[in-house]
């Protein structure tokens, strides 16, 4: 019955072949001349003067583009000691399999536990974060964990203003372009304008991850605790909890939260405290919370103490005082 079925298939195949042929190479014959005329086109005179008639956007949008990923690059904190590497050697003369833990290899932001310490992580993730990786509830390291909420914010904040404004400007040259080209080469028409790869995802925050894996590597239980915009936000609240202010006036002081850069922006009407651009004169303008007085020197999260700035602004300043 198999062989059947199988020579049934086969010249069935070979029906199609002999009748479908034509219709094969006419869409073959189809496809090769369209890629020859998007070549043609895009080296044309035609695409080249649409092409110059937006290059500063374009340069502006990728300039964006980098400045997102250097948001990204914002590391948390981890205060594990590193106490060196050492060579694992099974000497027991029973039968027992620890391969796994010759897989052990110090981490960062890994740590290898008991199945109770990664069990009491997943009941109360931050409170074990801060006992195994070396985590201070002190003004310093609020001032980090504030720090990247603020830079992971307005990297997620800028990646809406890139989307829109490369939609933007995709739209305004849309009645000049081919529809073909439109249809078919998305990727390559903002390849050849000149915009460069993005990278809209989230994977860049970065996570604390307990992990447990019995000694012959059979069973094992991993809680990851990624640190997005939410547990970010919460995360400095549980740090504030814990911490005297004792460089704050009156023992207070404010949180970088994304409450608060809000309400920055909405106190400076979205508006840069340095250029004077707002988002009434660039509709997809990303805005930033920035420090007056840099916390490296002494500046606290404060009212007073915090503007709105462009991105430009902020990205000019920040290269400043590196």
């Amino acid at each position: 019955m198999n062989a059947l079925t199988g020579c049934l298939g086969f010249f069935l195949i070979l029906i199609l072949l002999v009748y479908a042929w034509p219709l094969l190479l006419i869409l073959a014959l189809i496809v090769l001349v369209y890629q020859i005329y998007a070549v043609i086109y895009f080296k044309g005179e035609k695409f080249g003067a649409i092409k110059e008639t937006i290059q500063n956007h374009i340069r502006d949008c990728n300039d964006l583009n980098d400045h997102i990923e250097e948001l990204k690059n914002t590391a948390l904190v981890v205060n594990r000691i590193d106490y060196g590497e050492a060579a694992y050697h099974d000497n027991s003369r029973w039968n027992v399999k620890r391969d796994a833990l010759k897989k052990r290899v110090y981490a960062p932001y890994i740590y290898e536990c008991s199945r109770t310490v990664c069990d009491n992580a997943r009941k109360e993730p931050f409170k074990y974060i801060c006992k195994y990786f070396g985590i201070k509830a002190d003004e310093e390291t609020l001032g980090k964990f504030e720090t990247a909420l603020n830079d992971f914010s307005a990297a997620e904040d800028g990646k809406v203003a890139l989307k829109a404004e490369r939609a933007a400007i995709l739209e305004s040259i849309s009645a000049d372009i081919p529809w073909a080209i439109k249809k078919f080469s998305q990727k390559k028409l903002e390849k050849n304008l000149g915009f460069e790869e993005v990278d809209f995802s989230t994977l860049y925050f970065p996570k604390y991850e307990f992990k447990y894996t019995s000694a012959g590597g059979n069973t094992g239980t991993t809680y990851d605790i990624v640190m997005d915009i939410d547990n970010l936000n919460r995360f400095v609240v549980y740090l504030s909890e814990k911490i005297k202010f004792s460089k704050s006036v009156a023992g207070q002081r404010a949180l970088m939260t994304s409450k608060l850069r809000q309400h920055i922006k909405e106190r400076d009407h979205y508006t840069c405290r340095h250029c004077g651009v707002s988002t009434a004169d660039e509709p997809h303008l990303l805005l930033e919370i920035d420090h007056i007085v840099p916390v490296s020197k002494g500046g606290l999260t404060t009212e007073d103490n915090l503007q709105t700035l462009c991105w430009r602004c902020n990205r000019s300043k920040s290269n400043k005082t590196v």
